[in-house]
């Protein structure tokens, strides 16, 4: 006689089947539609225009856009960065600009003797042997977001940007002058296409640049004409509309160029990733001057950036933002600051002062205030657009219609203080890296190649107005510029003869 089983027990045998039956469909719904987003995800990343919080630590935004300072915005899409406050660092050790140090001998090096050493080609990084030659790139790209270990924010990959920094990459081991957008990968060169046609600021453009039948100037043509028709300024006291206002007594009475310097020898230190591991910490404290840039920090990393610290470069962005506390934190309380701003193209000083992009005179009279002793300049905007003019006359195509970055500008302006300057890693060295910042852990190749700044086109400039070997690139990032008072010019901006003995 068989077992007979009740229909209540049935009717719950059934129930708890149709249950787990639901919950695994559950699962699996759930599953496939976190794949998808992920997926969703990927695929704007990879499309988006990329952070350019990142690069230089301004941000490229257009004044229809909210100025939400305190929060790190993507365009279009994409990653946020990971972001350390190097706030939170101790403060910096500052140099003493008087004290006689001996000059650098980089500059008798040669390269007759020089061969690059030959590194084997490291292997690719695939997501997925099989999987890679069926599926569409965006898809392989989002497979290595999710599988294969890429950072977040990373948004290079195999085929793209980051074929560009491999040991036989577009950029080779030393930067080429003739660099140009054509060269990027696709999403970059959109990026950048983007750039070149805005027009935020009213640029409007004259002269031989723009054309591939532009004259090119050698080095010390070139040198010349950024003596002659760049003007470092600073605002002072009697300018107007601030002569005119009750805070003018902050303002300097005389130029930066008036009261630092001259330096014998200085060191612009960019804030690149690949200062990382460069260990010319050393080098760079030997020189009489060292200029920063921005937020980047010197404790924790003074093997590498050293510790000195005479003048930092700040953008109006920094001064603004919450999360860089530029009126609390004591990273910014040592040595000699000065600012900057983006002013529309033909403005002049009053409209700029009722249009600038961030508050840099409100924040300019508060830190006044807490510091009255310390040196404080703003550059004057003029000096900004004659340096993008100087850029855009030399190139063969038309570049972005924004400011030059803070590197370039900070390197033209100790061009004027300092008899030798030494520049590291604005051209990227044997080192070269995706990463943004030595102190950050945000990767994009905008931040070497540019987006919202002619970045790209500011280097080719720069690589022809070198006077050092090519070698102190390869190997150290390092960029030597004589100072304008050792040139001696002739004609409009024929010749130059430079004195490199000093």
């Amino acid at each position: 006689m068989g077992y007979k089983i009740s229909g209540a027990t049935m009717d719950r045998v059934s129930l708890v089947w149709r249950l787990r039956r639901r919950a695994r469909r559950g699962v699996l719904c759930m599953a496939f539609f976190c794949i998808s987003m992920a997926l969703l995800y990927a695929i704007c990343a990879e499309n988006s225009v990329p952070v350019t919080d990142a690069i230089f630590g301004v941000r490229a935004r257009t004044r229809a856009q909210p100025r939400a300072h305190s929060v790190i915005k993507v365009l279009r899409g994409g990653a946020k960065p990971m972001y350390i406050d190097p706030q939170k660092l101790p403060g910096i050790i500052p140099g003493d600009p008087h004290r006689p140090i001996p000059v650098l001998s980089s500059l008798n090096h040669t390269l007759e003797s020089w061969d690059p050493p030959a590194k084997p080609k490291p292997k690719e990084r695939t997501p997925s042997g099989f999987f890679s030659h069926l599926l569409p790139r965006p898809f392989t790209r989002a497979l290595e977001t999710l599988f294969g270990g890429r950072r977040k924010g990373e948004l290079s990959g195999r085929g793209g940007d980051a074929a560009l920094f491999g040991p036989r990459g577009i950029l080779g081991e030393v930067w080429d002058d003739e660099m140009s957008s054509s060269m990027l990968g696709n999403r970059l060169k959109k990026v950048v296409q983007n750039y070149q046609a805005m027009n935020k600021y009213g640029v409007k453009v004259s002269g031989p640049g723009g054309v591939s039948s532009r004259p090119k100037l050698s080095g010390p043509k070139l040198l010349c004409q950024m003596k002659i028709q760049v003007d470092v300024s600073t605002l002072t006291s009697d300018f107007q509309p601030f002569s005119s206002l009750p805070w003018a007594s902050q303002l300097p009475s005389k130029q930066l160029t008036s009261d630092l310097g001259p330096y014998k020898s200085c060191a612009v230190v960019a804030s690149a990733g690949s200062m990382r591991s460069s260990g010319l910490g050393k080098e760079i404290d030997s020189h009489d001057a060292v200029l920063r840039f921005n937020a980047a920090p010197t404790s924790g990393y003074e093997n590498d950036v050293g510790s000195k610290t005479t003048i930092r470069l700040v953008n109006s962005q920094v001064m603004a933002s919450e999360a860089h506390r530029f009126l609390s934190s004591s990273l910014y309380s040592s040595g000699t600051l000065v600012a900057w701003d983006p002013a529309p193209f033909s403005a002049d000083l009053t409209q700029w002062f009722n249009r600038t992009d961030y508050p840099i005179f409100t924040q300019y009279q508060r830190y006044r205030m807490l510091h009255p002793m310390q040196p404080f300049y703003i550059l004057h905007p003029r000096f900004e657009w004659q340096v993008w003019q100087r850029i855009q006359d030399n190139m063969a195509e038309p570049i972005q219609k924004n400011p030059p970055s803070s590197g370039l500008l900070g390197t033209v302006m100790m061009m004027s203080l300092c008899e030798v300057v030494h520049v590291y890693e604005f051209l990227p060295s044997r080192r070269k890296t995706e990463l943004c910042h030595y102190y950050q852990r945000f990767f994009d190749a905008a931040c070497t190649l540019g987006a919202y700044h002619p970045l790209l086109y500011e280097k080719n400039l720069v690589k022809r107005m070198n006077q050092g070997p090519e070698r102190d690139i390869y190997t150290h990032g390092r960029i030597t510029l004589p100072g304008f008072n050792t040139l001696n010019c002739t004609g409009d901006a024929g010749g130059a003869l430079v004195d490199m003995r000093h």
